[in-house]
């Protein structure tokens, strides 16, 4: 198989890491043997050679059939999932469902820088906001690759769940979960879900995205 990241980006990539990452950090792919799952091949390649490229990020491949317990402890309910964790810390609340290509890639990036830092650049309102929640909360953030807004939607979700320990921050792929993207009514992308209860479309401001949350976490 080819690679999928070119030489150039994998140089450039080499130039962030070793900038940017601090501490050592865990990427997390949760496969299956099932043949219907179009890029888990693809993605435990491309979480492969990003793994490679610096010796901070530590690269864990998991069967979703075949490790149940672990798939349990990442919160991972389909496939493919990859996550990131800090280094050591079984913790699903940065998750990409289906395969981070396209526009979501450069998000994954950030993760990892963020995550290897331990903060979130956000603003101080939302911080704030964010910071009171204390019962769980999953925002789902349904995306396709070739929609150039949607990473800011999925790098809002991943910070927020970053700083706080109750909120799980999820990145759906719209096209490669279908049937579910259909159920909750995906017609157009960034389609942001909070706790199954809070809707709304586009890539707003993290103050205004912090108050959605807010809006879900009063709605408990």
């Amino acid at each position: 198989m080819a690679n999928l990241i070119r030489k150039e980006d994998r140089e450039y990539l080499k130039g962030e890491f070793d900038k940017y990452l601090k501490n050592d950090v865990d990427l997390v792919v949760f496969t299956s043997n099932d043949e219907n799952c179009r890029y888990c091949k693809e993605t435990v390649q491309l979480a492969t050679e990003v793994s490679e490229i610096n010796p901070k990020i530590h690269l864990k491949v998991y069967n979703f059939d075949e490790d149940k317990e672990m798939a349990k402890k990442y919160g991972v309910e389909k496939y493919p999932a990859t996550i990131v964790s800090k280094a050591g810390v079984e913790d699903g609340r940065i998750v990409y469902y289906g395969l981070p290509s396209g526009y979501e890639f450069g998000s994954l990036i950030e993760d990892l820088k963020n995550v290897s830092i331990g903060e979130a650049d956000v603003s101080s309102k939302a911080a704030e906001l964010i910071s009171k929640i204390d019962k769980p909360i999953t925002i789902k953030v349904y995306v396709t690759p070739t929609c150039p807004y949607c990473p800011r939607a999925v790098g809002t979700a991943h910070k927020f769940a970053l700083l706080n320990p109750n909120i799980k921050g999820e990145m759906i792929e719209a096209l490669e979960f279908e049937n579910e993207a259909e159920e909750v009514g995906v017609s157009s992308v960034p389609h942001i879900v909070i706790n199954n209860d809070v809707t709304f479309i586009g890539a707003y401001p993290d103050d205004q995205f912090a108050e959605y949350v807010m809006e879900a976490y009063d709605h408990q």
